[in-house]
């Protein structure tokens, strides 16, 4: 089957089996920030934005992007010009191993989407969905709310 997507600012029309989830299509079209994690939505390394909302590619289907926006890590920023979010993770350390940074720098951009100015009970709100396995949500939460300062 055909679908019709968005996939970091680019239209395109994807041919998918009925049964392929959205984390695998993704990453057959190279966006390999999108992480395998769980398998079940529970860990949150595979988030990405569907129409500006943060959702778990790892269960859902590929079919209900049709006609939707998908946003990963990829579109924000370059490694010379990279985004707010990134550059403050960058600086206060927040990266750790790296494996939920995609989908936490792409759930806090959700949050300052409709919420330029997050409280840290906010901040630790939108960070829920996404677990880390390594030292925890001190970095990550600094990171954030550090960018927030910096994009007003």
């Amino acid at each position: 089957m055909q679908i019709r997507t968005t996939i970091n600012g680019q239209e395109r029309t994807l041919e998918i089996k009925a049964n392929m989830l959205l984390m695998d299509l993704l990453r057959r079209e190279r966006c390999y920030s999108v992480k395998h994690g769980c398998e079940t939505g529970d860990c949150g390394a595979c988030a990405v934005l569907l129409d500006g909302k943060a959702v778990n590619t790892c269960i859902m289907l590929a079919a209900q992007a049709h006609e939707k926006q998908i946003v990963t890590l990829e579109a924000l920023g370059t490694p010379d010009q990279l985004h707010p979010l990134q550059s403050a993770f960058v600086e206060t350390g927040a990266i750790q191993c790296g494996y939920c940074t995609p989908a936490m720098i792409l759930v806090a951009k959700e949050l300052f989407d409709r919420n330029p100015n997050p409280s840290e009970a906010d901040v630790r709100e939108a960070l829920a969905g996404v677990l880390c396995r390594c030292t925890g949500y001190v970095k990550p939460v600094e990171a954030i709310l550090a960018a927030a300062k910096n994009l007003k």
